[in-house]
């Protein structure tokens, strides 16, 4: 019997903020992240959309108990996509193809992110922090060369986190973190 999976491509990259089992290192290909905002939330975050030239790093995750439902409602934000023939797996979870699917805010429910609803930098320093851990230095350069809307103000709250998964990252990672936005001429704003 196939385990079901998920691919995450965000904060579930982080293995310090769930506790999903089962997590390997993956690809997903026509899709791309983007920052984006919703109505079913105050802060902006990542979603993927279809892009056939696109292929982005993440992790998969089995999926609790095979709990589809539960999942789904953790991701309520999201509607399931299925990606199992779009996915590539460093070491095959097991000789059959497993079911593997994505959550993706579906199109025309997302926006660009404004100063109401920002990126949290304490969300993209998880973001960034398991990116690292997982893919080093080259796939955090890859997460930010592979995400669209660094347009998008992101609001500095790493002194008062606002993001509820939010972990603590060390001199090194706050600095590549700014390093990159710095590159990338991002504006932060203040609460």
């Amino acid at each position: 019997m196939s385990q079901d999976y998920f691919f995450g491509y965000g904060s579930l990259v982080n293995r310090d903020t769930h506790a999903f089992h089962a997590t390997r290192p993956a690809r997903l290909k026509g899709w791309k992240r983007m920052w984006r905002k919703t109505a079913l939330r105050e802060a902006a975050f990542l979603t993927v959309v279809p892009d056939d030239s696109a292929e982005i790093d993440g992790l998969i995750a089995a999926v609790p108990g095979g709990d589809w439902a539960a999942l789904d409602l953790r991701e309520r934000a999201y509607a399931r996509r299925d990606a199992a023939h779009q996915i590539t797996l460093t070491d095959p979870v097991d000789t059959s193809t497993p079911r593997i699917a994505v959550y993706a805010i579906d199109t025309g429910a997302h926006f660009a992110p404004d100063r109401q609803s920002p990126v949290l930098l304490s969300y993209l320093d998880v973001v960034v922090q398991g990116y690292l851990r997982e893919f080093g230095e080259a796939g955090v350069t890859r997460f930010f060369d592979t995400t669209d809307g660094w347009d998008a103000p992101v609001l500095h709250d790493r002194d008062a986190p606002i993001y509820p998964r939010h972990t603590v990252l060390s001199a090194r990672e706050r600095a590549l973190v700014d390093d990159l936005l710095n590159s990338r001429g991002v504006r932060l704003i203040r609460g």
